[in-house]
């Protein structure tokens, strides 16, 4: 059965579950957007897939990359999706313990080049952080900040050839129609938000399963 892992910080975690002890425990892909993406997935392809959640509240592209041998490679995923990049922003912001966007295409970059060579076949799908209105700081600054990492996500994309997911685009046009409930708080999706994001990766997945 072929694995599709699904990488990144807050957004991805979702509330899954935790647990090591017991494997089959519940919630294990959480309460966003890797469970809708499982589940579409799943009754379009049944048995072909195992889907997997390794998101973590808070991380940033090093903290990321500090258990990609773990969290990652060991997994031998054959499809990776990955969405990193807002607390890059978030954590300067809150406490000084930011990544800036040198840094950021960096770590990425040896993120992705351990990867590939552990996992030479992998098909892989980066996804740019995004934000909407209803963080407690400075809009127009922070937006600026996520917009940056999100653009070297695409640069990075583009160089390797992988696909990429504009998610800043997406959440701006449904915003501009009208839609509720993309966000809880700016940044961590509500379930129209979730099915939003649910969308462009099943999407994204079909262009290079």
């Amino acid at each position: 059965m072929k694995v599709f892992l699904m990488q990144g910080d807050s957004i991805t975690d979702a509330e899954r579950s935790k647990s090591t002890s017991n494997p089959d425990a519940t919630n294990l892909l959480g309460k966003g957007y890797p469970a809708f993406t499982a589940s579409a997935l799943e009754l379009k392809y049944p048995g072909e897939y195992t889907y997997i959640n390794r998101g973590v509240s808070g991380n940033r592209i090093v903290d990321l990359f500090a258990r990609d041998k773990l969290d990652l490679i060991n997994l031998e995923p054959d499809v990776l999706s990955i969405l990193i990049g807002v607390n890059d922003v978030w954590h300067e912001y809150s406490r000084q313990n930011g990544v800036e966007p040198e840094k950021f295409e960096m770590i990425y970059n040896l993120l992705l080049d351990e990867v590939q060579e552990a996992l030479p076949e992998i098909k892989i799908i980066l996804m740019g952080a995004f934000i909407l209105p209803g963080l407690s700081y400075d809009y127009d600054a922070f937006r600026a900040e996520v917009e940056e990492r999100a653009a070297i996500t695409k640069k990075i994309a583009e160089e390797r050839g992988l696909k990429f997911v504009d998610l800043q685009t997406l959440f701006d046009e449904a915003a501009a129609k009208g839609v509720r409930h993309l966000t809880r708080d700016g940044v961590h999706p509500d379930y129209a938000g979730c099915e939003l994001i649910k969308n462009a990766l099943v999407a994204a997945f079909e262009e290079v399963r």
